[in-house]
């Protein structure tokens, strides 16, 4: 049947208007569950498909849920996404995912998009850059989306004024530079990420605060930067190689990019561990299939989804309400987790 409409749901069903919008809208005011039943009835047999953007308009809300990425084919991000679709999916809400690649300015112009789709909520996933005017720009506009009454939370730094989950990056780096060290090496490197990436900074600063704790200097010449990506891992660690700087262990800032460096070793003819040693960050899903199993950072990443999913579609009260409100900030460590690409270089002191 084509040109259905909600008064002839509601005549079916034997109801007013009214209960039928209910149900139908999931407005404020519940329904019996017998009237509901007869009126998903009516749905079912008659093909009824609601306005979406009319329901919108009525509402001030679609069930609709927009997602940021920086790269949904990092696993990093895919798991992170995956946790929250869950959260969203078990309150009949439909997930957006847009990726960026790291531009603000496209997550600024996503962000607009789903104000005027008067999406409920949107998650921002991923680092802030070095770039202030446009992370100030990202703020505006999602300051806008929550005065419409959206919620927005970020998982990444807290510099937004939303909602956040903060991994803890500095820490964790620290952790595990003091960790290899522990294990006796001392000459390292470290695949540093893109320049303007904030994360990509706090990983590099907190393992070079880790290993000045055990009186162990980073050589600037280990330092090499390259992108957040398997490519971006393989060819710094070419660039190292080039420069002539073999270390003892490569600290890449994140898996992905030392899964790059385990290739570009393999192809130079060099051991891991025996030659060099190789940890990352993260700890994504893809690692229970590397040789040598990967020394890593672990992060909760679906559990980080879910917390972010949480956060901005619970009932509770609107981020901001009453005078000593705010944002709400959620850290996550992450946990040193030694595998076999960072076996001892020599007996571990005691």
């Amino acid at each position: 049947m084509t040109g259905v409409t909600l008064q002839d749901v509601a005549d079916r069903a034997g109801v007013s208007l009214t209960t039928a919008s209910r149900v139908v809208n999931g407005g404020s005011r519940r329904v019996g569950a017998a009237l509901a039943a007869r009126v998903n009835q009516a749905v079912t047999e008659l093909g009824y498909l609601a306005n979406l953007q009319a329901r919108a308009v009525a509402t001030g809300q679609s069930n609709t849920v927009g997602v940021v990425v920086h790269d949904i084919s990092d696993p990093y991000f895919s798991s992170i996404a995956a946790g929250l679709i869950e959260v969203a999916y078990a309150r009949d809400l439909l997930v957006c995912i847009s990726s960026t690649s790291g531009r603000e300015a496209g997550e600024r112009e996503y962000v607009s998009l789903m104000r005027a789709q008067r999406a409920r909520a949107v998650i921002l996933i991923g680092s802030r850059s070095d770039d202030i005017s446009a992370r100030a720009e990202l703020a505006a506009e999602l300051s806008a989306f929550t005065r419409s009454g959206g919620r927005a939370v970020c998982v990444g730094q807290d510099l937004l004024g939303v909602d956040a989950i903060t991994p803890g990056n500095a820490a964790g780096a620290e952790a595990l530079a003091g960790a290899l060290a522990a294990l006796g090496h001392r000459r390292f490197a470290v695949l540093a990420g893109p320049r303007g990436l904030l994360t990509a900074r706090d990983r590099l600063a907190g393992f070079a605060a880790g290993l000045a704790a055990w009186s162990v200097e980073l050589d600037p010449r280990g330092v090499v930067h390259g992108e957040f990506t398997r490519d971006g891992g393989y060819e710094a660690m070419s660039g190292l190689l080039a420069g002539g700087f073999v270390p003892d262990c490569v600290f890449a800032v994140n898996d992905v990019m030392a899964l790059g460096a385990l290739a570009r070793l393999r192809a130079a003819g060099l051991s891991v561990p025996g030659d060099v040693a190789v940890a990352g960050f993260d700890d994504i899903s893809t690692l229970r299939d590397v040789y040598p199993p990967l020394t890593t950072v672990a992060l909760p990443l679906k559990r980080m989804g879910e917390m972010a999913a949480s956060l901005v579609l619970s009932d509770g009260p609107v981020p901001g309400d009453g005078p000593a409100a705010g944002p709400r900030v959620v850290p996550v460590p992450g946990e040193v987790i030694l595998r076999d690409s960072t076996l001892p270089r020599h007996p571990p002191r005691t």
